[in-house]
């Protein structure tokens, strides 16, 4: 071998020693560059909260009459007539103050919420109207209404009777009219837009006071679990789109159900953007 072939042989050595330290050198620096893998983030519920609402007219003075016995008799069912008389507030007017605007709130004004045995209130904007009412012993509680579904709290804005309608009654409930009674008012139904943002919270307690030595509400919204101890108005926040179940219960010191066949309620609502 001559010396020009011998350094040709280096040559291609060094050439090719070169070139896969180049290869070496990129992937290095492409391993090193290369972004890390995105991970997803986790879907994060958005945290429930409750708390009091403010800023409502008090209407301390807002009065709602029946003018019947404790107890209204009829010997047949269907519709009935019910005559209210509503002093020191104003149906159909809206509601002063900052929350008609960031609750749902019904253009119709201010109402009547009229609930036979606990189940899903029927709102009315004039003091007289008819109801279909069965056979059977209810119980009837109706109360002012502020527009945006508020229930005025006092002891004369609420109406309690006893309706006992057919020839043999049944009483499948077996109310004590004069225990401690929780009455579900709000939420109800479904909400949309800004109104899914904060959902009133709102009941009506008979017979009793809420504080934190004594009698409590507790609400569970879809499983998280809050304490109430004041009669006021809440509201709900965090609330997901979609359904949300809610259950209240009337509790005692202890946190024990209080008996009662309405101290107990759940409900259903749906949230759409």
């Amino acid at each position: 071998m001559n010396k020009k072939t011998h350094y040709q042989i280096i040559a291609t050595f060094l050439l090719f020693f070169v070139i896969i330290s180049c290869k070496q050198e990129k992937k290095a620096t492409e391993t090193i560059n290369k972004p890390e893998t995105e991970i997803p983030e986790e879907v994060v519920q958005p945290k429930i909260i409750v708390e009091k609402l403010e800023g409502s007219p008090t209407y301390a003075d807002a009065t709602l009459i029946l003018d019947t016995s404790k107890e209204i008799i009829a010997k047949k069912s269907g519709e009935m007539d019910f005559s209210f008389n509503v002093e020191n507030y104003e149906l159909g007017a809206q509601t002063k103050g900052p929350n008609a605007q960031k609750l749902a709130n019904s253009g119709k004004g201010q109402h009547i919420h009229f609930i036979l045995n606990n189940q899903p209130y029927s709102a009315h904007y004039e003091p007289s109207f008819k109801k279909e009412v069965p056979d059977g012993i209810h119980h009837l509680v109706a109360f002012l209404s502020r527009s945006f579904h508020e229930s005025v709290k006092n002891e004369n804005s609420v109406v309690v009777r006893k309706l006992i309608i057919g020839e043999k009654p049944e009483d499948k409930l077996s109310l004590d009219m004069e225990a401690p009674t929780l009455i579900y008012s709000r939420p109800k139904g479904e909400y949309t837009g800004n109104g899914t943002k904060e959902v009133l919270l709102d009941f009506f307690v008979l017979n009793t006071k809420l504080s934190k030595e004594g009698n409590k509400v507790r609400a569970k919204i879809n499983g998280e679990e809050f304490t109430i101890t004041e009669w006021v108005p809440h509201v709900i926040k965090g609330l997901p789109m979609g359904e949300v179940t809610i259950q209240l219960e009337l509790v005692d010191e202890a946190g024990n159900l209080i008996p009662g066949p309405f101290n107990q309620v759940t409900r259903k609502i749906t949230l759409k953007n």
